[in-house]
């Protein structure tokens, strides 16, 4: 996006904020990418601070393969959602990348 913004500030000097704010267009934007970021977000942190509450208590002390228990299944299913969350957002990143110029083209159509 940075790339995008460069490019753009390159042609105007002036950009009208407040119009932006006010297209219908950005707004949608805004509510969708904050939308996936906060829900992305919410579900790292529930699955990642219930180790340290669930590791004391005996759900995870129990022996799940072996001498393993599911405290260390639990934390390497956290390095497998790290890594899911990372490639789904990368996808995402695209994909709101796309729907950001599209909004700066129809701004730039405004003649503003």
């Amino acid at each position: 996006m940075s790339g995008l913004g460069e490019k753009y500030s390159a042609k105007h000097d002036s950009v009208n904020y407040d119009l932006i704010d006010r297209m219908e267009s950005f707004n949608q934007f805004v509510k969708k990418k904050n939308t996936f970021l906060f829900g992305m977000t919410i579900a790292f942190l529930t699955f990642y601070i219930l180790l340290p509450v669930l590791a004391f208590t005996p759900v995870l002390q129990q022996k799940a393969v072996g001498s393993i228990t599911w405290v260390w299944v639990y934390s390497l299913a956290l390095f497998i959602m790290t890594i899911v969350l990372c490639t789904v957002y990368v996808k995402m990143a695209g994909k709101f990348d796309k729907a950001a110029a599209a909004v700066l083209h129809e701004y730039e159509k405004a003649g503003v």
